[in-house]
């Protein structure tokens, strides 16, 4: 479904304002409590923002943590799944999150891809088939203190060589 609505959206707007409104009207993002608010124009930029309010507070009136997580989870993979293309396979593998101090108040993260990082990326794909990327990101409060370091591991391989790797797992 998801996927049928962003080529609709293609027509009428630009990858960064359908990946921006798209996480920020689904359904089960806005669960998690987190809001997009800056994308940059090549993806390779997410920041969002996870406000303390009624629908995330916990027992001792700080941010819950599995909102924290809920809310930094899909980014690093639905942004590097539209900077790659369809001839990529990427798949969430892992996600840990190191809780520093509550979260009292909004707190910020930012998701970032340079150019090198895609270019060795595509690289690696091309002469591995497949490749485990771990990206860290860090949590803050307006101050810029450290709530949580999230640590994600993300499996990207080319399409072919997956399909083929499943097809072997199958017999």
């Amino acid at each position: 479904m998801y996927r049928v609505l962003t080529n609709i959206a293609k027509r009428f707007f630009t990858d960064a304002q359908i990946y921006k409104y798209g996480f920020n009207w689904s359904p089960m993002y806005r669960r998690s409590t987190g809001k997009v608010i800056e994308v940059s124009d090549d993806l390779h930029f997410v920041k969002i923002k996870i406000p303390l309010n009624w629908k995330n507070r916990n027992f001792v009136g700080t941010i819950f943590g599995g909102s924290m997580l809920s809310a930094t989870d899909p980014i690093y993979m639905i942004q590097l799944m539209n900077i790659l293309g369809k001839d990529y396979i990427v798949w969430d593998k892992e996600a840990s999150i190191n809780y520093k101090r509550p979260g009292k108040e909004t707190i910020y993260c930012e998701f970032t891809f340079t150019k090198d990082e895609i270019k060795a990326i595509k690289k690696t794909i091309t002469n591995n088939g497949e490749m485990d990327i771990l990206k860290t990101s860090t949590l803050i409060d307006k101050k810029g203190n450290t709530i949580a370091e999230l640590r994600k591991t993300i499996y990207v391989a080319n399409k072919t060589f997956f399909k083929g790797k499943r097809k072997q797992n199958r017999q």
